[in-house]
């Protein structure tokens, strides 16, 4: 098994077999075999959690082969990929020799795609993960504490003293995926603040808005 995007490895696990006809046809496995022109690509899904710090994932697999006797049969084994930390979309992860035999051609390859689940709470960009927080317009003047999830589970507190605008940035470090070239190191989590408007005043709430803020600026 080699990969072609990372570090880390897989294995065999487990393998079955069983004939698909009962009208065998014999095949020879002793004459010289072509490399195969084609392989088997599949896509693999992996969560951010996965993504970030690493997972084990086992696949069983179903294949054509020629056994011993030079019948075809249908074999099914049980691969093992070990998700590294800093994997990104698209990482290969090829098992040589593990896809559908044909006669006259050794036995192709399966290579795993990684692919992104869509997260409910996060962004993946870059190193940095992206989160939306929803701030409501009098905390955003005033101040407030606000409770932080964070990738993998736990909650940091976060008190802003500061006035929040509108698509306003707040970064914390290290909070982020592992950097690709640097072991060990994050990125950041980046908090995109929406700030929540009221959606209707009475006049004398207008009235009063207005004098208070007209001194502001």
């Amino acid at each position: 098994m080699s990969n072609g995007g990372g570090g880390g490895g897989g294995e065999v696990l487990g393998r079955s077999r069983s004939r698909r006809s009962t009208t065998p046809i014999v095949f020879s496995r002793s004459m010289a075999r072509r490399k195969p022109t084609a392989v088997s690509e599949r896509r693999l899904e992996c969560s951010l959690e996965e993504l970030c710090f690493g997972a084990v994932k086992k696949i069983a697999v179903k294949r054509e082969v020629i056994n011993d006797a030079g019948l075809m049969v249908e074999e099914e084994e049980t691969l093992k990929i070990n998700i590294k930390p800093g994997w990104k979309k698209g990482t290969k992860i090829t098992f040589e020799g593990k896809g559908d035999e044909k006669p006259g051609y050794l036995p192709a390859d399966i290579v795993f795609l990684i692919e992104e689940k869509k997260h409910p709470v996060f962004k993946w960009i870059g190193d940095d993960l992206e989160l939306g927080v929803q701030v409501p317009l009098v905390k955003a003047l005033t101040g407030c504490s606000i409770s932080v999830p964070l990738l993998g589970g736990g909650r940091m507190s976060l008190r802003i003293d500061d006035v929040i605008c509108p698509e306003s940035e707040k970064v914390i470090p290290g909070q982020g995926m592992p950097k690709a070239k640097e072991e060990g190191q994050r990125g950041d989590l980046r908090l995109k603040f929406l700030v929540i408007f009221p959606t209707e005043l009475s006049d004398e709430k207008r009235s009063e808005i207005r004098s208070i803020l007209e001194g502001c600026f």
